[in-house]
């Protein structure tokens, strides 16, 4: 029997020379669960602060579509002075307290069957709606409410854009629109970021005198006028189109409408 044979797997392996295929392969596949060894690691670790910076940039969108935002401002302290967050119940346009409003999670309740319902009519292009909403109140020194953000979402060209529309107290009035996520065209659906373009939502109208939802996001205004238009993004065609389908989705029937009902008779 050869020496070779007499030697031990691991003492075989270690006289292999440096640069041999099983030597390779063996480093490499160490190398691998090591690195993602640590990446997990860091993952876990950061998690905490990734879910902090998250809340935190909600919190400078939801200032900044009210008005509020100061920079160099403490962003929790303003915050919690600032809005009382509720959950809404979107069937009745009441708040409710089945949940928990300081851990419910307005994106996994779109998911679940037990507090979503999947859409037949889905303009937003949706696929499920969460029939709980978070919304935010801002009320004056009175006490009374000043304005109510709304999260609304829908699809884009090329993404899902998450953002929140600020209504005046008469239920009615819009003081501003931001969204504070998207995956659209830079320079063509990404304007909808631009403070321009933003700019015009201040002081349009949700609905006519009648009622009748008018907001449109078009290139020419709608008959009921200009103060329910809002120009289209220039040269983004289908981001424009998405835009004004969920705006209208939420502010409609499916959406927001017997809250803001309610808002507007003063039963909130």
């Amino acid at each position: 029997m050869s020496e070779q044979t007499n030697k031990g797997a691991i003492r075989r392996f270690l006289d292999m020379s440096p640069d041999s295929t099983p030597k390779t392969l063996f480093v490499a596949v160490t190398l691998c669960l090591f690195a993602s060894m640590i990446v997990s690691a860091a993952a876990v670790a950061l998690r905490p602060i990734q879910e902090a910076n998250k809340l935190k940039d909600k919190q400078i969108n939801i200032l900044q579509v009210a008005g509020l935002y100061e920079p160099g401002m403490d962003i929790t302290k303003a915050f919690g002075a600032s809005f009382e967050p509720r959950i809404l119940e979107l069937s009745t346009g009441q708040f409710t307290d089945a949940f928990d409003v300081a851990s419910f999670d307005d994106r996994a309740a779109a998911s679940d069957p037990a507090t979503s319902i999947e859409l037949e009519n889905d303009p937003a292009s949706i696929g499920r709606q969460s029939q709980y909403m978070t919304v935010y109140l801002l009320k004056d020194d009175a006490g009374d409410i000043d304005k109510v953000i709304l999260p609304i979402h829908g699809y884009g060209l090329w993404s899902t854009l998450y953002g929140f529309i600020a209504v005046e107290e008469n239920a009615n009035d819009i003081f501003g629109l931001q969204f504070y996520s998207h995956a659209e065209t830079p320079g063509l659906g990404a304007e909808v970021d631009n403070p321009r373009w933003k700019s015009q939502w201040n002081g349009k109208r949700l609905s006519d005198d009648s009622g009748a939802l008018q907001i449109t996001v078009a290139k020419t205004a709608p008959p009921a006028g200009a103060d329910y238009h809002v120009d289209a993004l220039s040269g983004a065609t289908l981001t424009t189109v998405g835009v004004d389908n969920l705006v209208r989705f939420w502010m409609g029937e499916a959406g927001y409408a017997s809250f803001l009902a309610n808002l507007k008779a003063g039963d909130i």
